[in-house]
């Protein structure tokens, strides 16, 4: 069976972002839940597309999570950011030394806002970037058991980069090929 990874999700989430998250992990071996922090699992992501979550954030927070992964997108990370179990269960995930990320948004709305940046360096959305203290400018940035990307044109790399994170550089390379990235 393949890893457990977490990809919570809301309304204003950045649909590209989750998509291709979700889908690169899959790819990759991953078994992904997607889980809502709203009161149903149907979202309206930020250009208007519905996507339905498997579970709600209420289900999943006992569960053991190899990585928990936030995409961004303005709306939807202020939502994450709101959701005090997702909040807690990153910070029992980042205190237990398991691996989490986000990217666009999220890295800054979410968890710089909540402490769970730290000491590390990261990247975000550029026009976020002052919310980070250890600012760092590449696409993809991973320190100790966290990782962080910039938005929707580097969803793609970031996908590939936790895959590689999770399953080792073999794996990263056959998604990539199987991807023609």
């Amino acid at each position: 069976m393949g890893k457990k990874v977490l990809v919570p999700i809301a309304d204003g989430i950045e649909e590209l972002e989750t998509v291709a998250l979700c889908d690169i992990l899959t790819r990759g071996g991953a078994k992904v839940t997607t889980a809502s922090v709203e009161r149903n699992r149907q979202v309206t992501a930020s250009r208007g597309f519905k996507l339905v979550a498997d579970r709600l954030i209420e289900q999943v927070v006992e569960e053991d999570w190899e990585l928990i992964v936030l995409p961004g997108g303005v709306g939807g990370a202020r939502a994450l950011s709101r959701c005090t179990l997702l909040v807690d269960l990153l910070k029992t995930q980042a205190d237990l030394g398991k691996k989490y990320g986000a990217i666009c948004a999220s890295p800054a709305l979410v968890l710089a806002r909540h402490g769970l940046l730290a000491g590390k360096e990261a990247t975000c959305y550029p026009s976020f970037g002052h919310h980070l203290t250890k600012r760092n400018i590449q696409k993809v940035v991973i320190d100790q058991n966290c990782a962080t990307s910039q938005g929707p044109g580097t969803a793609i790399e970031f996908g590939l980069s936790l895959v590689e994170w999770l399953y080792g550089p073999d794996r990263r390379r056959q998604v990539a090929q199987g991807m023609l990235a």
